[in-house]
C-alpha cells in the first residue's frame, strides 16, 4: 500500500472513531433546544448543583417519581416513565409566570449524586389562576390532582415539564421521561398518573 493510501486509510478511520465517540457522547445525545428555552437552561445552569438549589429557597419533596403504567380514563395521560425527585421552591408558587424561575426542578438520581434533568412550572387553582396557563407556546397539563404520598390530593393544579438537560422520547414537554428511572427502595415511588379535575 502506498504512503499516500496509507495516510488516507489512518484519516478515514480517526474521522469514524471521532464520529463513533460524538455519536456515544452524552452532550452529542441532548437535542438542541427551541431557541426561547435556550436562555432559560442557561439561567438554571447553576442549579446543576442540588445545594445551590437549597440555598436558593428549592427544597426536595424526598421521594423519586415513577409512573409504571400510563394514564387511562379520567387520569392524566402520562407516558410510562420516570419524573424523578422534585424540588419545590414555594416562594415562587403564585398564579404569574417567570420563565427563568420555575416552581419546581427535577433531578435524577445517578449513583450517589443527584442530576439536574428538567424544570416544571407548577400552578395550584388555590393561587386563584382563572384559565389554563400556556408558557413557551404550551398549554400546561390539568387541572389535576396532587401526586399522593408525596402532595396531598387536595392540592389540584396545573403543571408544564420542560426536559432542558435531558433527552426525553415522548417529547420536551411530556410530563415523564422512560430515560430517568429510580432506583430500588422507600424513597420511590411507583405512582398512577393523577386524576384529572374540573376548574370550578
Amino acid at each position: 500500500m502506498s504512503r499516500d493510501r496509507r495516510n488516507h486509510a489512518a484519516g478515514t478511520s480517526l474521522a469514524a472513531l471521532a464520529v463513533a465517540i460524538l455519536v456515544a457522547s452524552p452532550a452529542a445525545a441532548q437535542s438542541p433546544l427551541p431557541a426561547e428555552l435556550v436562555p432559560v437552561r442557561a439561567a438554571l445552569e447553576k442549579y446543576r448543583d442540588p445545594v445551590v438549589a437549597v440555598h436558593d429557597g428549592y427544597f426536595s419533596t424526598v421521594g423519586c417519581m415513577e409512573f409504571p403504567e400510563a394514564g387511562t380514563d379520567g387520569q392524566m395521560q402520562y407516558p410510562k416513565g420516570g419524573m424523578g425527585v422534585h424540588f419545590l421552591n414555594p416562594a415562587l408558587v403564585g398564579p404569574t409566570l417567570d420563565p427563568t424561575k420555575p416552581q419546581v426542578l427535577i433531578y435524577a438520581p445517578k449513583g450517589d449524586k443527584l442530576e439536574l434533568v428538567a424544570a416544571e412550572w407548577f400552578v395550584p387553582l388555590a393561587t386563584g389562576v382563572k384559565e389554563r396557563p400556556v408558557l413557551f407556546g404550551q398549554a400546561f397539563g390539568g387541572p389535576m390532582e396532587g401526586h399522593h404520598p408525596l402532595m396531598p390530593a387536595s392540592m389540584t393544579h396545573y403543571d408544564l415539564h420542560v426536559w432542558l438537560w435531558r433527552d426525553n422520547p415522548e417529547g420536551l414537554f411530556s410530563p415523564t421521561n422512560p430515560r430517568v428511572t429510580c432506583p430500588p427502595g422507600g424513597y420511590t415511588m411507583r405512582e398512577k398518573p393523577p386524576k384529572i379535575v374540573g376548574h370550578h
